[in-house]
């Protein structure tokens, strides 16, 4: 069970948790390549990790599919998506279609086109909401759900292709650091009081998992909770 000179596509590589998951898979020996729409940010990360980008577009199904008709992988890691939260009677409906197309819908499209080798695996990322919905996120709770029974339906669909879901709670990265100062420490503090792991977690912790899902065999049409116990709490 290894993922030495696996071919890995991080789709949503170029920050956050997928550079994370992206720096780990590196690290472990496989030959990586980070996709994401902003070429910039691509080539930033490209040079800081030293692995081969991709500029790809999970709303562009033409672009996706022609992406996939010249390049195979061993493994997909999919942690694409911008979204906004709000109650439902507070957010534009064309904000809530938008959520689903970018988070739930680029998902679809990725797996509808993604050329996996037999025996490989596409993993998709969800989020604790799903099963513990808080006031005010109830969009998210939505998409989340959708995504963890898209993730089980498409496990029987694409067999021997194995696809899972990795379901994250409260992860420190630089989208939220755009919140800077006292505010974005106390959210982080108040956050783990919360937590019965006392912490938020990081990109690595969710790598920690998402390697883990390469490289079993057995895993299939799981969705895996990296929460600090955050469903639980």
């Amino acid at each position: 069970m290894t993922i030495a000179n696996a071919n890995i596509l991080v789709v949503g590589g170029s920050s956050g948790i997928g550079f994370g998951v992206a720096r780990a898979a590196l690290d472990a020996g496989a030959t990586v390549t980070i996709a994401s729409r902003s070429e910039d940010r691509l080539q930033r990360a490209a040079k800081s990790l030293g692995c081969g980008y991709a500029v790809l577009d999970t709303g562009d199904t033409d672009a996706l599919e022609t992406f996939f008709g010249d390049n195979a992988f061993d493994h997909i890691f999919c942690s694409a998506a911008k979204t906004s939260v709000a109650p439902v009677r507070e957010l534009p409906l064309e904000d809530a279609y938008a959520n689903f197309q970018s988070k739930f819908w680029g998902a679809y499209r990725l797996a509808r086109a993604a050329n996996i080798r037999d025996g490989g695996s596409l993993t998709l990322i969800s989020g604790y909401l799903s099963v513990r919905p808080k006031p005010g996120a109830a969009i998210q709770s939505a998409i989340n759900a959708g995504l963890e029974g898209l993730a089980r339906g498409l496990a029987l669909e694409l067999a021997p292709i194995r696809v899972n879901c990795i379901s994250p709670g409260l992860i420190k990265t630089e989208m939220l650091d755009e919140s800077k100062g006292d505010s974005r420490q106390a959210m982080f503090d108040g956050a783990a009081e919360t937590l019965p792991v006392g912490r938020v977690g990081t990109p690595e912790n969710i790598a920690t998992q998402a390697l883990a899902l390469m490289m079993n065999p057995y895993m299939s049409g799981a969705t895996i909770f990296v929460d600090g116990g955050g469903a639980i709490a």
